[in-house]
């Protein structure tokens, strides 16, 4: 018989490698598929990362000449940075994607018209990586149902708890 690996059970991704999550973005878009790409960061950027000094909320993802660019996330440095650099937390940032993807990421935006957002950042083998999704706004009474769902989702879950109890 062979032994058990140690390693047996536990998740590739767990959540400590999760540096920030965009959880408004599950509230205003149907997410319909997901890509990952690297980031291209300077060396303060990095750094701030690892302290998660980060926020997606309002960052958007841009498709510009056959390059995608996150635009609108705010990456706050660390105050110990150096102080010959000027850091800019709201620069573009390049996304790194094969030429394949940035494709159907231009098909989808221009013919479909689905829009790109971040949902999430995290370290994959010690590199920053960004999971972008291709989503659909969603209309005011398709948030409603959706928070009244959760509601009795909610509430079923208490139900429950104290039925068993």
């Amino acid at each position: 018989m062979r032994p058990v690996s140690k390693k047996a059970g536990k998740s590739k991704k767990t959540e400590g490698n999760v540096i920030a999550l965009n959880r408004k973005a599950g509230f205003d878009f149907f997410v319909e598929e997901r890509l990952e790409a690297g980031l291209a960061l300077e060396g303060w950027e990095v750094k701030a990362l690892r302290a998660k000094r980060v926020n997606l909320t309002e960052s958007h993802v841009l498709v510009r000449r056959g390059e995608a660019w996150l635009i609108g996330c705010n990456i706050t440095p660390l105050s110990t940075a150096s102080t010959h650099i000027h850091p800019d937390p709201t620069r573009t940032r390049k996304l790194l994607l094969h030429r394949r993807e940035i494709n159907r990421l231009i098909g989808a935006v221009d013919r479909d018209g689905y829009t790109v957002v971040p949902l999430k950042l995290y370290w994959k083998r010690g590199r920053a990586k960004i999971e972008i999704g291709v989503a659909k706004g969603k209309k005011k009474q398709d948030k409603r149902a959706d928070k009244k769902e959760q509601d009795w989702q909610r509430q079923r879950e208490r139900l429950l708890k104290h039925k068993v109890s």
